[in-house]
């Protein structure tokens, strides 16, 4: 489960990254997107390991929970929380609303299915002036629903709430972090958490309030 945390957070940044291009301009993104839609011996081959790596961590996921229910079949008369935070209590939870965010992200913008887009606009058929798939019209248009930029951000923050925790973890897992490291290891998970959320928010929200708004005309 670490190591599978581990692939899924360095592309979490990594995606991260590339959609930042989006405030560089259409030119920088398009030709990021372009890039990746006509390599398919990279983008096929990422995209079968990433689902791999999610299913095996959702299956770790499910059979820790089972060795935790089977190692205490009877529950505590008064349970009372001294170390675990809010974040370690809920990462089943917080998990499955990422799952369903990663399904619904895969059939937005990458299976571009129309119906599920709010908008009723078809984003395949947005391109730009050499023909290259416009993906900067695409996330403009797409993000200016305001229910749809509501649920990304959500389902962000959720995810950040989820490695807030996780990204700590996989250290102890892994035999990295000791009671002298824990503090400023779970600590800096935080920040990053943060850091990654304020990444991926700022770009539906900067929509939201104008940005690329002429390509809506």
């Amino acid at each position: 489960m670490a190591v599978t945390g581990l692939c899924l957070f360095l592309f979490v940044l990594g995606h991260l990254a590339g959609n930042l291009q989006v405030f560089l301009g259409a030119e920088a993104i398009n030709r990021y997107g372009h890039f990746l839609q006509t390599t398919p011996e990279l983008i096929w081959p990422a995209r079968i390991g990433l689902l791999a790596m999610v299913g095996i961590h959702i299956w770790s996921a499910i059979q820790l929970s089972r060795e935790n229910a089977a190692a205490r079949p009877e529950g505590y008369g008064e349970q009372r929380l001294t170390g675990a935070s809010l974040a370690s209590r809920t990462m089943l939870h917080t998990g499955l609303v990422v799952l369903i965010f990663i399904i619904y992200h895969l059939l937005h913008y990458t299976a571009e299915v129309r119906f599920l887009n709010g908008t009723g606009r078809d984003f395949s058929a947005f391109l730009d002036h050499e023909r290259r798939h416009d993906i900067f019209k695409m996330l403009v248009v797409g993000f200016s629903n305001p229910l749809v930029s509501g649920f990304y951000i959500l389902a962000i923050g959720l995810l950040c709430f989820h490695l807030s925790h996780g990204t700590s973890s996989l250290f102890q897992s892994l035999g990295f972090r000791n009671a002298a490291w824990r503090p400023m290891l779970d600590r800096g998970a935080q920040v990053v958490a943060i850091l990654i959320f304020l990444g991926y928010a700022s770009i539906p929200t900067a929509i939201l309030l104008g940005f690329g708004k002429e390509v809506l005309k």
